[in-house]
């Protein structure tokens, strides 16, 4: 069975708050206080509002997978790199994974970036400023 908070179902009547919540203590809106908040049942919000609800909307998600390849790298570049990209992942948690790989007889260093669109940006606006220095 599923349930909902007095906030969400404000959402889905299109609704405030405060009006919901004061149908649930006039008892016009059936209602299971879970602690200090209240739960509604799927039903019981339907039999109120008269006709069924549509389903609450997933949040849209979108991910990057990105391989950004560097010719002319030598160690010290591979070090500011690495050391500047690991070190902006790891202050918050951003969603995105960054591994590296370096072939040093070519110069050549492959930075792949996973996660979401924005701190994925922003690792390759770093790359980018790094590698124009």
């Amino acid at each position: 069975m599923e349930h909902y908070t007095v906030e969400q179902a404000a959402s889905l009547l299109g609704l405030h708050v405060k009006t919901v919540r004061g149908y649930v203590r006039d008892g016009r809106l059936k209602a299971v206080k879970v602690g200090k908040r209240y739960r509604i049942a799927r039903e019981d919000l339907e039999a109120f509002a008269g006709l069924p609800l549509a389903p609450p909307r997933t949040p849209r998600r979108a991910e990057a997978s990105i391989i950004v390849d560097v010719e002319g790298v030598d160690r010290a570049l591979l070090d500011r790199i690495s050391t500047l990209v690991l070190a902006g992942l790891g202050g918050e948690p951003s969603g995105v994974r960054a591994e590296f790989a370096y072939d040093e007889e070519q110069g050549r260093l492959k930075v792949i970036v996973l996660g979401g669109l924005e701190a994925g940006a922003q690792v390759l606006r770093l790359i980018d400023a790094l590698v124009k220095e």
